[in-house]
């Protein structure tokens, strides 16, 4: 890795520059990280103005995983306000290192973005979370043994995923349950021990993306809101064997009630 701990700010103010030259629009007000099964939120934000391959834009990559776009699309929301929609997420076991996994984000902020918002598909370790159900990330553990921050940069991460925005999405759907939610690294599932372990110290949902993203957000300055989707149940929870197929069945079925249910959160954000 370089040692110029700015390259991935440079390289994240390029991406901006790019997105700012291919729509128009100076800046954005809120970035939207789509993970599984959230794809159709953007649609029912506004009108989609502008949108552009990823692999057009410095630093990022056409997405390795199905179930992702690979689009970085600009909305303007009724009420006049940009969201920047980041569908290509790169994660951590693509191999590319943490500077891309967190490029995003680091871009949305370059944009001007004050806010990211930031979904998944996960592994849910609570049973009465059937999949389908989206859950608030209150709080996340990093099992992945890496950090975006470089040298000497210390973050506090007390309320990394803002209080403020759960209670206002509890607003708009008063049932929300919220959880801690462990990144792992990835691709294989976890294990069934793993996933006790997890839960051991305190996980309720375990995935493979969103905590390096999180810790990022908060060093460029943005308020995180974080939101789950359970798409099955973890190993070991369930007798049921995991596949990928199940994740994208799981999101296409839940799809237009989370994306709605998203949309009308990000809307009074």
């Amino acid at each position: 890795m370089s040692e110029n701990v700015n390259e991935p700010f440079e390289l994240a103010a390029e991406a901006a520059a790019a997105i700012a030259e291919a729509t128009g629009v100076d800046s954005h007000d809120v970035a939207l990280v789509l993970g599984s099964g959230w794809g159709g939120a953007a649609d029912l934000l506004g009108e989609t103005t502008h949108t552009v391959p990823a692999d057009q834009l410095p630093g990022f990559h056409a997405p390795a995983v199905a179930g992702h776009v690979g689009t970085v699309r600009s909305v303007l929301t009724p009420s006049g306000r940009r969201i920047l929609v980041l569908g290509a997420r790169t994660h951590f076991y693509e191999g590319r290192g943490v500077r891309a996994v967190v490029h995003g984000v680091r871009t949305a902020a370059a944009a001007g973005c004050r806010t990211v918002v930031l979904t998944n598909g996960c592994g849910g370790l609570n049973p009465a979370w059937s999949p389908g159900t989206p859950v608030l990330i209150s709080d996340h553990i990093n099992l992945t043994a890496s950090s975006p921050l470089e040298g000497a940069t210390f973050v506090d991460l007390t309320d990394l995923y803002s209080s403020r925005l759960r209670e206002l999405a509890r607003g708009v759907d008063p049932t929300l349950d919220e959880g801690v939610y462990a990144q792992f690294t990835g691709p294989h599932y976890e294990t069934p021990a793993e996933v006790q372990y997890a839960k051991r110290i305190g996980a309720d949902l375990v995935g493979m993306s969103t905590a390096l993203e999180a810790i990022a957000a908060r060093h460029a300055g943005m308020e995180v809101f974080g939101m789950s989707l359970v798409t099955n149940l973890a190993a070991g929870i369930s007798d049921e064997p995991l596949s990928h197929e199940e994740v994208i069945e799981a999101g296409r079925a839940a799809g237009p009630r989370i994306s709605k249910l998203l949309a009308e959160i990000v809307d009074r954000i």
